[in-house]
């Protein structure tokens, strides 16, 4: 079982970017996912930047995947995900179906990232044809979907592509045209000032009891909670499971792969210190107290 460092979800100064990866050669993941996948405004890094620190890791041993936007709305933002495409280099997380055609038409090989909907195996066996190597179920979608998915696609006949679960991080439960962090600041989506770089693990927000709610991240809401599967190891083994992903934090990021690493070579799951998913279990995402 490998594990995998998910695409950074928030938006950190650029030197602090390159600290982080520059520190995660030296972390026990298999494969590194690089690049903006939230907001074409982030522009600490840009493409080039991305594809230099890509070659960096890629040198180290790791493989790398060049990540995608989820919402891609403008024609700059084509460019940019041509030019990842086009460099051929590396493979492609395709995180929205332009880029599932952009890869199809290049013959470069992807991974279908969470954003982008798989809820039957007959979609999955579409993007296999198209070059999918990978595949990295919605957050949303718990061992026994995923178990029933899987079947009926082996069962047509298909070659089971590797799958990534979300083992560790703040869920990403969706995104909008609408720039919550600048709502919630009173400015204008045009004139935020890049102000989610001031919340370098997302905006808490809270119930209006003042109970922790979701993290806003831009034009992206995710959970409060921070998912923690490492507990059920044993199904993700029983299920197939090729890798763990591990979305990046502010603090912390090290311990957390070691844990990761660590519980992959031992017989017995580790205790849990993160929440339990309830999306796993075929439950509610969160459970707020009564009352």
């Amino acid at each position: 079982m490998k594990l995998s460092l998910g695409p950074l979800q928030y938006f950190w100064p650029r030197e602090r970017t390159l600290a982080f990866y520059r520190e995660a050669i030296h972390w026990p993941v298999d494969i590194v996912y690089l690049g903006e996948t939230v907001c074409s405004k982030r522009r600490e890094l840009r493409t080039a930047d991305w594809l230099s620190l890509a070659e960096e890791l890629a040198g180290s041993g790791k493989q790398v995947v060049l990540s995608t936007l989820a919402l891609i709305e403008a024609e700059s933002e084509l460019g940019v995900l041509d030019r990842q495409v086009s460099h051929g280099g590396f493979w492609i997380e395709a995180n929205d179906l332009s880029a599932v055609q952009l890869c199809r038409e290049k013959g470069r090989p992807f991974v279908a990232g969470p954003s982008v909907n798989v809820y039957n195996h007959r979609a999955l066996a579409m993007l296999a044809e198209d070059g999918l190597r990978r595949w990295v179920p919605g957050v949303e979608q718990g061992r026994t979907l995923i178990g029933e998915l899987k079947d009926a696609f082996v069962a047509d006949g298909g070659a089971m592509p590797e799958l990534e679960v979300v083992a560790w991080g703040r869920l990403p439960l969706s995104f909008s045209a609408r720039c919550f962090t600048a709502r919630a600041l009173d400015v204008p989506k045009d004139q935020c000032g890049f102000r989610c770089i001031d919340y370098p693990d997302g905006m808490p927000l809270a119930t209006r009891e003042g109970r922790p709610f979701l993290r806003i991240n831009g034009i992206s809401v995710q959970g409060e909670e921070t998912t923690d599967l490492g507990p059920e190891l044993p199904e993700l083994r029983a299920l197939g499971v090729d890798v763990l992903r591990l979305y990046p934090q502010a603090d912390g990021m090290a311990e957390v792969t070691n844990r990761f690493d660590q519980a992959r070579r031992d017989a017995e799951p580790p205790p849990r210190i993160g929440h339990r998913n309830g999306y796993w279990h075929s439950e509610p995402g969160m459970r707020l107290p009564a009352g």
